[in-house]
């Protein structure tokens, strides 16, 4: 389904039950951020908001697409499959021979169809140009301020066009920009991006860069902006197969060399000059649930602000997980699923990225296995194919199995999995909001190979495991109390032989010399993982074990065996400091809203029209804080 403007996409999502208009003042900076984190996290409250009062002539759109069902209204499906079935069925047809005439010409409606996901550039203005701002200025817009330590305001949803200035090449992508002046921002390009490598490439040409921001329209694009497209393959191709009709594009007033989507909210025009002294930018609350870390960046300078009238400001906030970018995230796992399939990895057949593992943190694949060592050529390939390269842990299973159904989908795993000759580890090209890399941009990856083994895999047979009785958890915390709190449920319940622990940390090796001496007590011997964290996380609190574990390993680095045999795997998922584990870069505070925040919210709640006041899950990490808030540490 196309829609003609976000307004469009508004009313549907009302019509759905799925939005909430909040017509009382809130401010953009902290409280937006802060109402949205509690209607986003409280699964039967969680709607699209939309704030009509910003201190601003716009209102301002959040959590459109927040959950799966609101995600599909934006794609227009049923379904977040239906989209990957019919990328599969396209290639299908495209691949399978032809043996006459007929067939060949029978394709010929099916081909028309790519000509009709086609961009088009149209002639005259759009409607995102109804309304040329005659004095560029981004404090007219309730641009957000989302988190207490951020840097400043920040535009969380720019679609971003720049151009191959030797080719011409068009590319859209998502990268967010914080506001400086009142006509200039930054430009966080990672280095790994499309449009660090246009910049780079003007730079060599010593011109400057023209670029342009779409903010609205058609949800779609928002999304198509998001993809991860190969480099020459244009995001309004994606975006008009996924809506089913064309991106009409309009050329920019005072950036004529950019086109942008017509019927688009806004456009911000301007440039970037490669000779310009980069800016310091950040921090920013990520989408990893820790502040990202300040660094140089390009400036982007406002040559022109244009809207529709009757514009919409659209905006996602990102923090600890779950928030809208999680099912931004998901309709990326299924619609790519096919193509993943069909030229990468023909042996996948389903894949999963647990909001838990933030994206590129955690994935899990199931696979038709036919011979031995098929786990490792899949994993391989999958480390080589576009953005999951960025991939830190990596699980695999048979095709057989549901793979979002996790405890059996974790039995599967560990009744096929010898820690010491099924668990792989690699270093490569990681995020660089990885904050657990020793370098940014560079390090470990682990692979988890739970595939049924063939013979040639096995060094000794593989025991079902049933924890020892003489196993004691009681006997361990007296042991040892430096642990603030172990979980040995899922071994105890459900068979898996896998603990948690949570331990003070206070000298150097002080997690592995634990894990010597765990691996040592009575009953332990059956154990194949233990998963460390730091001693303010619950071991009990499965998910938040998980979502620290993820974010603070670097699996190459802070892994380690102990036992008898030497085959009981520890994985240190603490931080790292310069004192306690020669760790040279700063460390992030995880996200959590201040306490002014909070009350403000909280003393408001009432005439916002919300229902009964959702406590503010800030507040399970406000005593977590490291340095009162502070939003980096130093390395010390």
């Amino acid at each position: 389904m196309a829609y003609k403007s976000l307004r469009e996409f508004i009313d549907t999502l009302e019509k759905a039950g799925e939005l909430i208009r909040i017509k009382e003042y809130v401010n953009p900076e902290l409280d937006i951020a802060e109402i949205t984190d509690r209607i986003s996290k409280t699964p039967d409250r969680n709607k699209a908001l939309l704030f009509e009062n910003t201190g601003t002539e716009f209102p301002l759109l959040i959590n459109s697409m927040g959950s799966e069902k609101r995600m599909c209204i934006a794609l227009g499906v049923n379904h977040l499959d239906d989209s990957m079935h019919e990328i599969e069925d396209l290639f299908k047809m495209m691949s399978a021979p032809k043996n006459g005439i007929l067939e060949k010409l029978a394709m010929l409606p099916q081909l028309g169809k790519f000509a009709s996901w086609m961009p088009k550039v149209v002639k005259g203005k759009g409607a995102c140009q109804e309304v040329i701002m005659a004095d560029p200025d981004l404090s007219k817009i309730p641009i957000l301020k989302c988190w207490p330590e951020d840097g400043g305001p920040f535009i969380t949803l720019p679609a971003i066009h720049t151009k191959d200035p030797n080719n011409g090449i068009r590319n859209i992508g998502m990268y967010r920009m914080q506001v400086f002046e009142k006509n200039m921002t930054g430009m966080h390009w990672h280095k790994h991006k499309v449009s660090a490598r246009h910049y780079n490439e003007y730079k060599k040409l010593g011109k400057r860069m023209p670029v342009a921001v779409a903010l609205g329209g058609d949800p779609v694009y928002t999304y198509a902006a998001t993809a991860p497209l190969p480099e020459n393959v244009d995001e309004y191709m994606l975006a008009g197969f996924l809506r089913k009709k064309k991106v009409e594009l309009v050329k920019c007033i005072t950036q004529p060399d950019i086109e942008v989507p017509a019927d688009a909210d806004f456009i911000i025009e301007g440039y970037v000059d490669t000779d310009e002294e980069l800016i310091w930018e950040g921090p920013f609350g990520d989408h990893t649930g820790y502040y990202s870390l300040p660094d140089w960046y390009p400036r982007f300078h406002v040559t022109a602000i244009t809207h529709r009238k009757g514009a919409v400001y659209p905006a996602t906030i990102v923090g600890i997980p779950p928030q809208e970018d999680a099912w931004i995230g998901k309709a990326t796992e299924r619609i790519f699923l096919a193509p993943i399939k069909m030229t990468m990895v023909p042996e996948i057949t389903d894949m999963n990225m647990p909001v838990e593992g933030v994206f590129h943190n955690l994935v899990i694949a199931t696979i038709n296995k036919e011979y031995a060592g098929q786990g490792q050529k899949v994993m391989n390939a999958m480390w080589g194919a576009g953005q999951m390269m960025f991939n830190k842990i990596l699980v695999l299973a048979d095709g057989k199995v549901k793979i979002d159904d996790y405890l059996p989908l974790a039995q599967y795993v560990f009744n096929n999995l010898n820690p010491v000759t099924d668990v792989y580890f690699s270093q490569g090209p990681m995020d660089v909001l990885d904050h657990s890399c020793s370098k940014l941009g560079f390090g470990g990856k682990m692979c988890i190979d739970g595939t049924k083994k063939w013979e040639e895999e096995m060094t000794e047979p593989l025991v079902p495991f049933k924890l020892n009785t003489a196993f004691s958890k009681e006997a361990i915390l007296a042991a040892l109390p430096e642990l603030a709190s172990l979980n040995d449920n899922l071994a105890r319940k459900y068979d898996l032989p896998i603990l948690f622990v949570s331990i003070k940390k206070d000298r150097p090796g002080h997690v592995r010399a634990v894990h010597d001496a765990i691996c040592k007590m009575n009953g332990v011997e059956g154990i194949k993982m233990i998963l460390y964290v730091e001693q303010m996380v619950s071991a009990d609190d499965v998910t938040d074990v998980l979502w620290r574990f993820c974010n603070n390993l670097d699996p190459r680095r802070d892994h380690f065996f102990g036992g008898a045999n030497n085959n009981i795997l520890g994985l240190d998922g603490t931080r790292k400091t310069k004192a306690l584990d020669n760790f040279d870069r700063p460390w992030p505070n995880i996200i959590a809203a201040d306490e002014a925040t909070i009350r403000s919210v909280d003393e408001k709640w009432s005439s916002l029209g919300l229902g009964k006041l959702i406590i503010s899950p800030s507040l399970k990490y406000s005593t977590q804080l490291y340095r009162g808030g502070a939003a980096v540490l130093d390395s010390e």
